[in-house]
């Protein structure tokens, strides 16, 4: 059975947006009914993402993104890069034999190697681009939880103590919540957890959780994605920072349905049969979020991240000078001893975020 096809351009579409459309056209008539595709990431530079002796049909670059169309006997590739290393390649053929072939040889020996470091660990950053969701993967710097402990007082590194040994099978909710003041180490706790859980648990940073909640195919490609043939770590955490509007007293009135969403990610209906985990970190005070997200049994963890108490705070600075009988943050701390805080810590913080 073969289906006539029709291309629809506007002003809207790119030169990548034909090349997308093109590379359907024989799956689409049935000419090339099979069809394989690859998701890679620390693409080398120089690779082709080609097998040999294909024809270059169209190239096209758009804002970091590149994409080319190629074709051979009985066969169509597009491959499509992103800044960063990420690449996809999908390969449509006459028989599904021939179109294992191609995209093996297209991406044989593409990828860098991975570094065993363990200092660092692989974060997604996830957004919404006008081609739809993108995911690029970076390496990100993080130390041992054992060597953080001692910036965090000592009632909180306590609760992250439980929190960086869960295992899978030790998994009591599907909302991490971190709040408190700014400079408190929020997100310097995060990476660290990454690192103690790469084993289980991948970790993707979402840099528009507002796009993420408001647009009903993100939020299905970032929860329910089809990842099965993916390597790796089989459950996920998506990370949102500073989600204050989201998640506040009033979020129902002002974000529509985004809170709904976020819910019903967590231990609703689409949550269901996915390993998905949500992070949240906020400044707001406890008692100004909405009471649906505090709800007994929805949290993985809920803790307060404070500042150092005094007398934790002088001990980790060496001295009491320029700390008040408040504490201190620890961004407040770093710039004590840095020198580039020498005045006496305010109560109103003027820490940075870390």
């Amino acid at each position: 059975m073969s289906f006539p096809h029709t291309f629809y351009l506007d002003d809207a579409d790119s030169p990548v947006d034909v090349i997308d459309a093109m590379a359907l056209a024989e799956f689409a008539t049935g000419a090339q009914p099979f069809a394989r595709t690859q998701r890679l990431e620390r693409v080398r530079a120089d690779a082709l993402l080609l097998p040999a002796g294909a024809e270059i049909r169209r190239a096209a670059r758009d804002d970091g993104t590149s994409s080319h169309l190629a074709t051979g006997d009985g066969w169509t590739l597009r491959a499509v890069r992103w800044r960063g290393g990420s690449a996809v390649v999908t390969v449509t053929a006459a028989s599904a034999e021939l179109a294992r072939t191609v995209l093996e040889e297209s991406v044989k020996d593409v990828q860098e190697p991975e570094t065993a470091d363990v200092e660092t660990v692989e974060v997604g950053f996830a957004h919404f681009t006008g081609h739809g969701p993108r995911r690029a993967v970076r390496k990100i710097a993080t130390t041992p939880w054992t060597e953080l402990r001692s910036n965090y007082a000592t009632a909180v590194a306590a609760q992250f103590d439980r929190l960086m040994t869960l295992t899978p099978d030790t998994i009591d909710g599907r909302l991490l919540l971190l709040h408190g003041p700014p400079g408190t180490g929020k997100t310097t706790a995060l990476r660290s957890l990454a690192r103690e859980w790469r084993s289980w648990c991948r970790i993707d940073a979402v840099i528009d959780p507002e796009t993420l909640f408001g647009t009903p195919s993100y939020l299905m490609s970032m929860a329910v994605g089809v990842d099965d043939d993916e390597e790796g770590p089989r459950w996920r955490m998506l990370l949102l920072e500073d989600c204050d509007e989201l998640i506040r007293g009033e979020a129902k009135q002002s974000t529509g349905q985004a809170l709904s969403r976020l819910l019903n990610l967590t231990d609703g209906l689409l949550g269901q049969g996915r390993n998905v985990l949500v992070a949240i970190t906020t400044n707001e005070d406890l008692a100004r979020l909405h009471p649906a997200v505090l709800r007994p049994g929805r949290c993985l963890a809920r803790i307060e991240v404070t500042p150092l108490p005094h007398a934790e705070a002088t001990t980790w600075l060496g001295t009491p000078t320029g700390i008040p009988a408040t504490g201190a943050t620890l961004a407040e701390l770093y710039a004590l001893r840095s020198g580039t805080l020498t005045a006496p810590v305010e109560d109103e913080r003027v820490g940075q975020y870390l």
